[in-house]
C-alpha cells in the first residue's frame, strides 16, 4: 500500500467517527430550532392576522364616514335655503331637489314640516328620489295616510331631541322604496322653533358590497350590526334586517359567549376576542363606526389563521429529514475533498505568484521614482497608482522632449487582466505616437484610431493628454472623456475641457485640442474617478470636496500626493477598495526665486518683400550680442533665419498679396529659441525627405537644401499648424 492509499484511508475513517457525530448533533439542533421557529410563527401570524384585520376594518371605516360626511354636508349645505323657504313651502321641492341632484351619495331628501306648523298646510313633505336605473330625479309627497311620515323615526328622535339624527337602517316602503338610512336635522325658524327636518336618504346597498367584500383570508366573514343589535350585512341573507345579534345568541348553545360579544360591539368599542360557535373557535376583531351607532367586524376562523403554518411545519419537518441526508452527502463529499485540497492549493499558489509577476510587469511600465527629473528646477512632479486588484487598468506617464513635458493619464472600462492589457496597449501608442507627434488633439487622435480598429472587446479607455511647454508656460491639452482636472493658480479649480468620447469608441471621432497658460506657481491635478468615488465601510463616496480640502494647501509635489493618499487611506478604512485609484500632480516653477533670471524675450515683425532681410541680420546681431554668442554662432544662427525667412516671403503668400512674418525669439537656460509666425498657405518644412548631399551637384534636385541647412544649424526645428497659422519653431543650444 502506497504511503497516499494510507494517508486516504486515515482521512476516510476519520471523516466518518467525526461526521457522525456531526450528524446526531445536527438532528438534534433541527428539532430544537424547529420548536422554537414554530412557536415564533405562530406569535407572527397570529400578530400578522391583527394587523390586517384591523387594517380592513379601518380601512372600511374611512369609506364608510366618507359617505356619512357627504351625506352630512349635503344637508348642512341646505339649511340656510331651507330655513329662507319656510315661508314659501312650494319652493321646498327645490331644495329637496338640490340636495339629491348636488350629491351622488343621497338617493332621496325631503323637508318634512312640524305637523301644524303651517295651518294652510298640516302635514307637508316634499320628496326628492333618485330613480333606479334611469338616474331621473323624481318628486312625490310623503304627506299621506299609508306613510304618516310624522311617525316615522327619522322625524321623531331629531324632532324629540332636537339635534341631528342618523337612523336605524330601514326598508323605505313608502318613500324610497330601497333600504336605507336617513340623516336628519331640524330646521329652527327665526323664531328659534322647529319648523321642519331636513333630510338625506342613503341607499346602503353599497355597504353590502363594501364590507361583504372584505376577504382578509379566504373563509373568514365580515358582519355589520346597528345601533339596535340588528343584522345589516352578513353572509347569510336570510338574516339581514330581519334578526338581531340577541336573537341569534338566544338560539345557540353558546348564548353567554355571544351575548358578551354583542355587549361589546354595541357599546361602541373596538377590540378583538376568541369565541366557540357550533363546536368552532374562532377570533372576531370589531370596531365601531362613529355617529351612526354601528359596529364592524371580521370573523377569522383558527383554522384560517393557523393552517398555512401547520402545513409550513410538515414541510419543515421533511426538510429537516432531508437535510439530515444532504449533511452526510456533503460530509461524504468533503471527505474527498480534502484530497483534492492540496492540488487546489498548489494551484492557487501558482496563480497568485503569476498575478504578482505581472503585477510587476505593469508597474514597471510606468514612471516610479520622484522627484522625475532631480537636476530641473522649473518642474515638480509626483504620481501614485493603486490598483483594486493585483493588476489594474489605470495608468499614466510622461517624459521631457525639446524643452516640452509630454504626459497623460487614463482609466480602462473594467478591472483585472484583460483592463491591463488594454492598459499596457494604451501606454505603448501614448510612447510611440508622442515620440513624432507635438499636438496633444493630434496623439488623441492617432491613438483613437488604432484602438477602435482593433476593439473587438468593446473596452474603452477615458484619457487626458497633455504637453507644457517648461520654457513659458503654454499648456496644451486634450480630453478624451476624462475627469477634468484640477488647475492650481490664485484657487483651485477644474481645468476647463472638452467632454470627447473616450479612446476606442468611435473611429472618425473629431478630438478638440485646448490651451491654458501656466505661470509659476501653478500646477495641476490629475486623478482618476477612483479616487473620488473610493467609499467607506457606509458606501459614503470620499467626494471631490474632500480631495479638495486636502489640495487646499500648498506642499511640494511628493508631499501633496502622500497628503491626498492617507486622507483617502483614514476615510477608506476597513472597506475594500472598489475601484483603482490614480493620481497625477504636476508643478510648474520655472521663472521662481533663485531660478535663473526670466528667459528674453524679442520680437520682430517682417513683410513679404526680400528687402527686409536687412533688417533681419540686424536683428539677428542684437540678439547675439546681448546674449553673448559666439561670432560664429552668430553667423550660423543668422544664415539658418535667412534661409526660413526667404521661404516664408517667397512662397508664403500669393504674388502680388501683402503679408507678414512675425519672429519672436526668447532665451533662457543655455538656449534660443525662434518662432517664426506667418498666416500664409499652409506648408510644413520639416515634411521634405532628407537630401542627398553625397550626390554632385548636377544630379540633386532641386530644393530641399535650404531645409537640410536649417536641420543642420538648429538643434531642434518643429512644425506645427494652429488657428490658420504655420507656426515653425527653432531651437539652438548656446553656451
Amino acid at each position: 500500500m502506497s504511503i497516499l492509499d494510507y494517508t486516504k484511508k486515515q482521512i476516510m475513517r476519520k471523516s466518518v467517527w467525526a461526521g457522525l457525530l456531526l450528524v446526531i448533533v445536527a438532528a438534534f439542533t433541527l428539532e430544537a430550532t424547529g420548536l422554537i421557529q414554530y412557536y415564533f410563527s405562530q406569535k407572527g401570524i397570529k400578530e400578522e392576522a391583527s394587523r390586517r384585520a384591523e387594517s380592513q376594518l379601518e380601512t372600511t371605516r374611512v369609506k364608510i364616514i366618507d359617505v356619512i360626511d357627504q351625506a352630512e354636508a349635503a344637508v348642512r349645505n341646505s339649511v340656510w335655503i331651507t330655513r329662507w323657504c319656510l315661508g314659501v313651502p312650494d319652493s321646498l321641492s327645490v331644495v329637496t331637489r338640490r340636495v339629491v341632484e348636488d350629491n351622488p351619495a343621497v338617493v332621496g331628501s325631503t323637508v318634512a314640516l312640524v305637523p301644524g306648523y303651517l295651518p294652510s298646510k298640516p302635514l307637508f313633505s316634499p320628496y326628492s328620489h333618485r330613480e333606479m336605473g334611469s338616474g331621473k330625479i323624481l318628486l312625490k309627497s310623503l304627506a299621506t295616510e299609508e306613510y304618516d311620515y310624522p311617525s316615522q323615526e327619522w322625524f321623531r328622535k331629531p324632532l324629540e331631541s332636537g339635534e341631528p339624527y342618523w337612523s336605524e337602517p330601514y326598508i323605505d316602503e313608502g318613500g324610497g322604496e330601497m333600504l336605507m338610512t336617513t340623516y336628519s336635522m331640524p330646521i329652527r325658524d327665526e323664531k328659534g322653533r322647529i319648523a321642519a327636518i331636513l333630510t338625506a336618504d342613503v341607499s346602503l346597498d353599497w355597504l353590502t358590497d363594501l364590507v361583504g367584500g372584505v376577504k382578509v383570508y379566504p373563509n373568514a366573514f365580515s358582519v355589520m350590526l346597528s345601533r339596535s343589535g340588528r343584522i345589516m350585512v352578513c353572509p347569510a341573507e336570510t338574516l339581514v334586517m330581519r334578526k338581531t345579534f340577541q336573537e341569534i345568541a338566544s338560539e345557540s348553545d353558546d348564548s353567554t359567549a355571544l351575548n358578551g360579544l354583542g355587549d361589546e360591539m354595541m357599546s361602541g368599542r373596538a377590540g378583538n376576542i376568541p369565541f366557540r360557535y357550533k363546536g368552532k373557535t374562532s377570533h372576531i376583531f370589531f370596531a365601531p363606526v362613529e355617529r351612526t351607532g354601528w359596529s364592524m367586524s371580521i370573523v377569522i376562523p383558527y383554522d384560517e389563521i393557523y393552517g398555512s403554518i401547520r402545513k409550513i411545519g410538515f414541510i419543515v419537518t421533511l426538510m429537516q429529514v432531508l437535510g439530515i441526508l444532504m449533511l452526510i452527502l456533503i460530509l461524504r463529499a468533503a471527505a474527498k475533498n480534502q484530497i483534492r485540497y492540496q492540488a487546489v492549493s498548489e494551484k492557487k499558489e501558482r496563480m497568485e505568484s503569476e498575478l504578482q509577476i505581472a503585477s510587476g510587469i505593469q508597474m514597471s511600465m510606468i514612471p516610479k521614482t520622484f522627484p522625475p527629473f532631480p537636476e530641473r528646477k522649473d518642474i515638480d512632479m509626483s504620481a501614485a497608482i493603486v490598483p483594486a486588484k493585483e493588476v489594474g487598468g489605470d495608468l499614466y506617464d510622461f517624459f521631457i522632449r525639446d524643452e516640452q513635458l509630454f504626459f497623460c493619464i487614463g482609466d480602462v472600462s473594467g478591472k483585472g487582466v484583460p483592463a491591463a492589457l488594454v492598459m499596457a496597449v494604451t501606454r505603448s501608442l501614448f510612447r510611440a505616437v508622442s515620440a513624432r507627434e507635438t499636438s496633444p488633439g493630434q496623439i488623441v487622435s492617432a491613438m483613437n484610431a488604432s484602438m477602435s480598429d482593433m476593439n473587438e472587446s468593446n473596452m474603452f479607455v477615458t484619457f487626458f493628454c497633455g504637453t507644457l511647454n517648461l520654457s513659458n508656460g503654454k499648456l496644451r491639452y486634450c480630453n478624451a472623456g476624462h475627469n477634468a482636472p484640477l488647475l492650481f493658480t490664485d484657487r483651485i479649480a477644474p481645468l476647463p475641457v472638452d467632454a470627447n468620447l473616450p479612446l476606442g469608441i468611435q473611429q472618425d471621432w473629431v478630438f478638440h485640442e485646448q490651451e491654458q497658460q501656466l505661470s509659476y506657481d501653478d500646477a495641476i491635478f490629475l486623478y482618476t474617478d477612483g479616487l473620488t468615488e473610493a467609499e467607506n465601510t457606509e458606501h459614503e463616496l470620499f467626494g471631490e470636496e474632500r480631495m479638495r480640502s486636502v489640495l487646499h494647501t500648498r506642499r511640494p509635489a511628493q508631499e501633496q500626493m502622500n497628503a491626498e493618499r492617507q486622507a483617502v487611506s483614514e476615510f477608506v478604512g476597513d472597506a475594500p477598495q472598489s475601484d483603482d485609484l490614480t493620481m497625477l500632480f504636476i508643478h510648474y516653477l520655472n521663472g521662481g526665486p533663485g531660478q535663473e533670471p526670466e528667459e528674453k524675450r524679442h520680437h520682430l515683425q517682417l513683410y513679404n518683400d526680400l528687402s527686409e532681410i536687412e533688417r533681419l541680420h540686424a536683428f539677428v546681431e542684437e540678439i547675439a550680442g546681448e546674449h553673448g554668442i559666439d561670432p560664429s554662432i552668430a553667423m550660423q544662427l543668422d544664415l539658418a533665419l535667412e534661409e526660413a525667412a526667404t521661404n516664408v516671403i517667397l512662397y508664403a503668400y500669393p504674388k502680388g498679396k501683402g503679408g507678414t512674418l512675425n519672429i519672436d525669439v526668447c532665451g533662457s537656460s543655455g538656449k534660443l529659441s525662434f518662432l517664426l509666425t506667418d498666416t500664409g498657405e499652409p506648408f510644413d518644412p520639416t515634411a521634405a525627405p532628407e537630401a542627398d548631399t553625397s550626390l554632385p551637384a548636377e544630379e540633386r534636385p532641386i530644393g530641399g537644401l535650404g531645409i537640410h541647412l536649417v536641420r543642420t544649424i538648429m538643434d531642434t526645428v518643429e512644425y506645427r499648424h494652429e488657428d490658420g497659422r504655420n507656426m515653425l519653431t527653432l531651437t539652438k543650444k548656446i553656451d
